[in-house]
């Protein structure tokens, strides 16, 4: 593999086992997934060095945990974000949300970086609920319909939003805000890092959250990086041949 001027993108799409390398080491494949692997590196402060060796171990590996869904179809694919990330969205929140709100009130004297991840995490699940509710009801129907139409030699579902690169553009821009809003918060707690007088609700808070934008990375590749230029490249094709 020639990866110094390959982008984070290509090779989690091309190696799926690598995205485990790009969370141990915070560099983001989905949202910001278009940066060459050397400049990634260089605007961490990495050594090229030692991600490469990483990322050659992890593809030796040929690690069956992590399922490569390039030759899934789209509804499959749509099944599976559906079923493990947004399920895992709707059910992380409700349980971190308190956890936040007890934090901020007992340790926010002492540490104020905890009422402001209070404040970020409640922004952050009202605006992932109406992102997922929206993909559920508006563009994952959408594109289900397409590939069922293409695959019965159909045309293109109408859509009330003309093209689907119009409600591509807001996901994308929504999954941008929500990584923004947890990078802020793993800056904050200095990579959620308990303080040394951290009670086990705030230590188990700081886990939870630290897992859950390893999910919502993984959430956003999948979708950012494989369903969406699919989508876009399937409408394209079938409104060429109307």
């Amino acid at each position: 593999m020639t990866l110094f001027d390959s982008t984070l993108r290509s090779i989690a799409l091309e190696h799926p086992a690598t995205i485990r390398v790009f969370e141990r080491f915070h560099l983001d494949y989905c949202c910001g997934g278009n940066r060459p692997l050397a400049a990634a590196c260089a605007e961490k402060g990495l050594a090229l060095e030692t991600v490469l060796t990483a990322l050659a171990e992890a593809t030796s590996a040929n690690d069956v945990a992590t399922k490569d869904f390039s030759k899934a179809t789209l509804t499959e694919l749509i099944r599976h974000i559906v079923e493990t990330h947004h399920a895992y969205v709707r059910s992380e929140l409700p349980r971190l949300l308190p956890m936040a709100e007890k934090v901020a009130r007992k340790h926010g004297p002492a540490h104020p970086e905890f009422v402001q991840v209070e404040r970020q995490l409640q922004q952050l699940g009202a605006e992932l609920t109406a992102h997922l509710e929206k993909e559920e009801a508006i563009l994952f129907p959408y594109i289900v319909a397409m590939e069922a139409s293409r695959n019965n030699a159909g045309s293109a579902p109408h859509a009330c939003f003309g093209t689907v690169e119009s409600p591509i553009q807001m996901m994308v821009n929504e999954h941008e805000a929500a990584g923004a809003l947890l990078e802020n918060m793993r800056t904050s707690t200095n990579g959620f890092t308990p303080p040394s007088d951290a009670c086990p609700t705030l230590v188990g808070l700081l886990h939870g959250v630290d897992a859950f934008e390893k999910d919502l990375h993984r959430h956003v590749h999948l979708e950012n990086n494989l369903l969406f230029p699919r989508a876009i490249a399937l409408e394209s094709e079938m409104l060429a041949v109307r």
